[in-house]
C-alpha cells in the first residue's frame, strides 16, 4: 500500500510563503504524476498543481506565476512552494500520487492545513 507523509502547513500572514513536502513510501518513477490538490470548507476538492513522471507541470489558474512543484527523485519527494498567499489560499492541501497497472488508482495523504490570514 502506498503511503503518502505530507508536511509544511501552517498559519501565515497574506503574502506570506510556505514549502509543502510529500514523502511517498515506493519510488515515484513509478507514479505516472503527482500533485497536491486542496480543499476548502464547503468547496469540493480541486487540482492545485502537478507534474508527470517526465517532468510536465499543470497549474490551477488561480495559482499560476504564485506557486511551483518539484520533484525530488532521491528523496522520494514531490514539494509545493506557495508565494504570494492570499487568504483564498486558505484550505486542507492533500498530496496525490496517480498510477496506471491496468487501471488508474489514485493514492491519498492525509492532508496538510494551510491558513493564510489577511
Amino acid at each position: 500500500q502506498v503511503q503518502l507523509v505530507e508536511s509544511g502547513g501552517g498559519l501565515v500572514q497574506a503574502g506570506g510563503s510556505l514549502r509543502l513536502s510529500c514523502v511517498a513510501s515506493e519510488n515515484i518513477f513509478s507514479f505516472n504524476a503527482m500533485g497536491w490538490y486542496r480543499q476548502a470548507p464547503g468547496k469540493q476538492r480541486e487540482l492545485v498543481a502537478k507534474i508527470t513522471s517526465g517532468g510536465s507541470t499543470n497549474y490551477a489558474d488561480s495559482v499560476k506565476g504564485r506557486f511551483t512543484i518539484s520533484r525530488d527523485n532521491v528523496k522520494n519527494t514531490v514539494n509545493l512552494q506557495m508565494n504570494s498567499l492570499k487568504p483564498e489560499d486558505t484550505a486542507v492541501y492533500y498530496c496525490n500520487a496517480h498510477l496506471f497497472v491496468g487501471s488508474w488508482y489514485d493514492y491519498w495523504g492525509q492532508g496538510t492545513q494551510v491558513t493564510v490570514s489577511s
